[in-house]
């Protein structure tokens, strides 16, 4: 006669469970942070009010752009760069000063979902403070429905996407989180400047604006303003998403190569 033995093992974990609760744990900590919430919460929705201020009505309509697609491009644009790039860059560099990332990688967390988990309560700010604007637009300044929202939305997603790697390398050339407030702002600057957020790329002669067209934050900019007015052909909306993608992909690959996961001396 033969005995049954019981086998008994330990809770297994998932991806998206070990995700959510490292998410849960960095939302905590934002919140601490009352600095940091400002910059992420407030500023991104202020600024598009000043860039109103500074734009003239018969520029953008000599560039066959309205104030409406104007405002909306600046907020979405300042949400992506201070909700997720900026507030990303420091917090990364924060985690990594006060070891917490090293002693991340000694449980079953792997590298990508630490990263990606410490990414989340930023990335989620984003998104919602894009919805945020784009009604607000609606309401304020006339702002039409969107003809294409797909593209919009897909704009949306691959300009987080690309910030929240591009805060990882950045972070990785920063040796503190307050050298991180500074080595963000080239990055910054120039999307601001160039990328469509505060001028429209339309205002600049043709060849400048085929290389701004070119920039990390350009495409996402490109695509939301686009698929929120219907202008973008088929051709110009892939050239835009295969950009986009191909600067995912190297800061990516700059974040696997660089990317620090103990303090640096």
């Amino acid at each position: 006669m033969s005995t049954a033995t019981a086998t008994t093992t330990g809770p297994t974990t998932t991806s998206a469970g070990r995700l959510a609760a490292l998410g849960r744990a960095e939302l905590t900590l934002l919140g601490r942070s009352k600095g940091m919430l400002v910059t992420a919460l407030i500023v991104p929705l202020l600024l598009p009010l000043s860039v109103a201020q500074t734009l003239k009505e018969d520029m953008l309509a000599k560039a066959g752009v309205t104030m409406g697609t104007s405002m909306l491009a600046a907020g979405v644009g300042f949400a992506m760069l201070f909700a997720v790039y900026s507030a990303l860059t420091n917090i990364f560099v924060a985690r990594r000063e006060e070891l917490v990332l090293k002693r991340l990688r000694t449980g079953e967390l792997r590298d990508r979902e630490i990263l990606a988990g410490t990414a989340l309560p930023a990335a989620l700010i984003g998104v919602v403070q894009c919805v945020v604007v784009a009604f607000g637009c609606m309401a304020m300044v006339d702002l039409e429905a969107p003809k294409a929202l797909h593209l919009t939305v897909l704009g949306v997603l691959l300009g987080i996407v690309l910030m929240v790697a591009l805060a990882a390398v950045t972070a990785a050339f920063s040796r503190t989180a307050e050298s991180a407030q500074v080595s963000s702002l080239p990055l910054m600057f120039v999307s601001m400047i160039g990328s469509g957020m505060t001028v429209p790329l339309e205002v600049f002669p043709d060849k400048l604006a085929s290389v701004l067209e070119l920039l990390p934050a350009s495409p996402a900019i490109r695509l939301v303003r686009g698929g929120w007015t219907g202008d973008l052909t088929a051709y110009e909306a892939l050239g835009a998403v295969a950009t986009a993608v191909a600067w995912v992909v190297i800061a990516v690959f700059a974040v696997q190569r660089w990317f620090r996961w103990e303090p640096r001396h």
